[in-house]
């Protein structure tokens, strides 16, 4: 807090610090009331989540399997081996069996959307009504949740349909049918926009056909999306060009169009390092099935972790200078970031990317979800938390944390079979915030293996942990340790965690004000901030320095508004270099000579 008044002026210096690093363990309830119309509260957490609601009926033993198959797809024999009832304690039944005898098996449910504290503790739930959108219960890679990029908004992804439907996960679009997939269902994929008010508005797609969209970015007027495509057993060109990274208008009520794809990746642009030649190609379009997806400094980044096909890795969508439009989209490259993994997906060791969230330009965290076998969960060296930097322009895996995680502990689940227990295999879905203290907090929800006949039905958690930003060796991070958040109950999956509408994506600098004096005649302050980066890495992006609790009928002259506060944007900042400084000339409007006390936060 910095205060001036006009006949004394004071030197102020404050580092911003927006979450404490210190983490409690909340207790979680098997229930939470919902709140009708909750407001969602700037520097909060928002986690996705959703609970099964299916009945005995919603699968008939004995049914045919896939549901709704077309005679043009190669359909089988199978048939349901148990009925829709969810594990329970009293019964051998398990929905989740179905996915033994059918790889398109899945149940819809109803998506909800918990506000939290960043030590976990639940505020308010939006609940997402069954007729606007739902997820697929057992789908993991579902329900990524994502600030705009002007942090007004959240979207995450999902499908036009109701709950208790089956194998929605990989029915077709309307717009692009495919009648090779044993999954004969038509249904719209859509991305879902939340405003701080909890206000719900959707865009239907005909994206994704045959398979998921995973997450969704609002930005310039467009949605940035990512997700898989294709169930059948051919490569049609309009089932191909509906999957990957996708670009379209973000126009609620809209009729959806033809998908327009961000590009294309294929592993023959990559050298095999045996033999020195480019891969050989491998089945149109699997290459592009992501999962990651976020935005730093106005570039688009992607990761795909999953599939038999392609490599697991990390990507950067377009030129890195301009994020792709809807007029140029189609012609975006898709690169490997230097120094990550080319190894393909279907070889020994393939790494197992999911969320992405970057710390600066120089330090990106990867959340890794394990190889979701059995064999291997408490053995792996790279499923947790990875932490790399970029060095001359390489990236490095700097090291991954794990403790607290207890990779290949199983842990139990209240009303739920022993036998099912789940064990964490790694994380999925994360994101984070940079502290004032040099430290950064990250969140993250799990994956999980286990017996069950669909892994990604298993309750899992919601974590978190703080590390040294400028820490470069696993020991250094030695001590760093998970602190459980919360533990999904039987029946509940845990998906994707961001902040609410409206955070400050704050710069962790010591602001400072100087030579501030009162002109009675203008009756303003005029005098310098001073932002100097006290880090040990660069500070890159644009800043924007925004003035909060200023008193009533106090003015920032030549301001614009930002989160309902006056801002001014630091001119000539693209970077700021470690230990370097830069001032602006700031003029409060101050007719009442009150005493100016205003609370200095740069965002980036």
């Amino acid at each position: 807090m910095t205060t001036l008044s006009w006949n004394r002026f004071k030197r102020a210096s404050l580092a911003i610090c927006t979450v404490a690093s210190a983490l409690a363990i909340p207790v979680f309830a098997d229930s939470v009331a919902v709140v009708s119309t909750p407001v969602l509260t700037p520097d909060n957490l928002v986690l996705t989540r959703s609970v099964y609601a299916g009945t005995a009926g919603t699968v008939t033993i004995g049914q045919p399997l896939p549901f709704d198959c077309p005679s043009t797809a190669a359909c089988g024999t199978a048939v349901a081996t148990d009925n829709g009832l969810y594990p329970s304690l009293t019964s051998t039944n398990n929905v989740w069996n179905n996915n033994k005898v059918d790889g398109s098996f899945g149940v819809t449910s109803p998506i909800f959307i918990d506000e939290i504290t960043p030590s976990g503790s639940t505020l308010a739930t939006i609940t997402v009504p069954g007729t606007t959108l739902v997820t697929s219960f057992s789908s993991k890679s579902e329900l990524a949740i994502n600030l705009s990029l002007d942090r007004q908004f959240l979207t995450l992804m999902g499908y036009v349909t109701t709950p208790n439907m089956l194998d929605v996960s990989n029915s077709n679009t309307p717009g692009v049918y495919d009648p090779t997939n044993p999954a004969g269902l038509s249904v719209y994929r859509a991305v879902l926009q939340i405003d701080s008010n909890a206000g719900l508005q959707v865009t239907e797609t005909n994206a994704y056909s045959g398979n998921n969209g995973r997450a969704a970015i609002l930005g310039n007027g467009v949605f940035y999306t990512v997700g898989n495509s294709n169930n059948g057993s051919g490569t049609p060109a309009n089932v191909v060009a509906s999957g990957g990274a996708q670009i379209f208008a973000a126009t609620p009520g809209q009729v959806p169009v033809a998908p327009t794809k961000v590009g294309s990746f294929s592993i023959t642009q990559v050298t095999n390092p045996a033999t020195g030649l480019p891969y050989p190609a491998d089945k149109l379009g699997k290459d592009d099935n992501y999962r990651g997806l976020t935005v730093f400094n106005n570039s688009l980044y992607i990761s795909k972790g999953s599939g038999g096909n392609g490599i697991n890795t990390v990507y950067q969508v377009g030129n890195g200078v301009t994020l792709p439009a809807l007029s140029d989209a189609p012609n975006a490259p898709i690169t490997i970031l230097p120094g990550f993994p080319v190894t393909l997906a279907k070889n020994a060791g393939a790494a197992n990317p999911f969320g992405l969230w970057f710390a600066d330009a120089d330090t990106l965290y990867v959340a890794d979800e394990g190889d979701g076998t059995v064999a291997n969960e408490a053995t792996s060296t790279i499923a947790g938390l990875q932490k790399w930097i970029r060095v001359n322009g390489t990236w490095q895996r700097a090291y991954v944390l794990q403790n607290g995680l207890n990779l290949g502990v199983s842990y139990s689940i209240a009303n739920y079979p022993t036998s099912l227990n789940p064990v964490t295999d790694g994380l999925r879905n994360i994101t984070g915030r940079v502290n004032g203290d040099g430290t950064v907090t990250v969140w993250g929800v799990t994956s999980t293996v286990s017996a069950n006949g669909d892994q990604g039905a298993d309750p899992n958690k919601l974590v978190a942990i703080t590390d040294t930003l400028a820490d470069t060796t696993a020991s250094q991070a030695a001590s760093e340790q998970f602190v459980t958040l919360r533990t999904a109950v039987a029946g509940e999956v845990l998906r994707g965690v961001s902040f609410t509408p409206n955070s400050l994506n704050t710069v962790p600098v010591t602001v400072t004000t100087s030579g501030f004096l009162y002109n009675r005649r203008t009756q303003t302050f005029s005098g310098t901030v001073t932002l100097t980066n006290n880090r040990p890495s660069a500070i890159s992006g644009p800043m924007t320095l925004v003035f909060t609790g200023l008193a009533s009928g106090v003015t920032v002259v030549g301001s614009s508004t930002m989160n309902g506060s006056p801002a001014l944007a630091i001119p000539g900042t693209t970077s700021l270099a470690s230990g370097q400084s830069v001032s602006i000339a700031v003029q409060f409007q101050n007719p009442s000579m009150a005493s100016l006390t205003f609370s200095p936060a740069v965002i980036h």
